[in-house]
């Protein structure tokens, strides 16, 4: 198993988000950032000041499913268990990352915000934990490629 090595705990968390990268085409240290980053569980809600919420393990913002309602998809499905909400991020960080302005890092942080510091601030994290991210896959998937948080593209 691939997480076999992972605390119990972390294993959705890691399972789920490779293979939602996999199905949006993220780079698989994104998403395994962003979710990391997020840190949210399962029926998580999290309100926030604009009067948004971020829901479930992913912590995805509920302004989102404003586009995802022609489709059925409620906050419900984003606050579930499994795989499905990991699905739902990096289908939003795929269309971040292809039609948001500025570099590769600055789109995925819009994930978070798009206010300049809060980005900022979340860019730089989500780097770093990208960086930890590429280093744990290339040990166990040495042909994959992944994003270089050293990157301006």
């Amino acid at each position: 198993m691939i997480a076999a090595d992972l605390p119990p705990q972390h294993q959705e968390r890691v399972v789920c988000s490779i293979m939602a990268a996999v199905k949006y085409e993220v780079p698989a240290n994104i998403v395994l950032a962003v979710a990391e980053k997020e840190g949210g569980k399962p029926g998580q809600w999290v309100k926030n000041t604009n009067g948004t919420y971020d829901v479930g393990p992913m912590q995805f913002n509920t302004s989102y499913l404003y586009h995802l309602m022609p489709y059925g998809i409620t906050a419900a499905d984003v606050a579930q268990a499994g795989c499905y909400p990991y699905e739902l991020a990096a289908w939003r960080l795929r269309h971040h990352i292809l039609h948001d302005k500025g570099d590769l890092w600055t789109r995925v942080a819009n994930y978070h915000s798009r206010t300049p510091t809060r980005n900022a601030r979340y860019r730089s994290s989500v780097m770093r934990k990208a960086a930890k991210w590429a280093e744990w896959l290339t040990v166990r998937f040495p042909t994959a490629l992944f994003a270089d948080p050293s990157s301006k593209k």
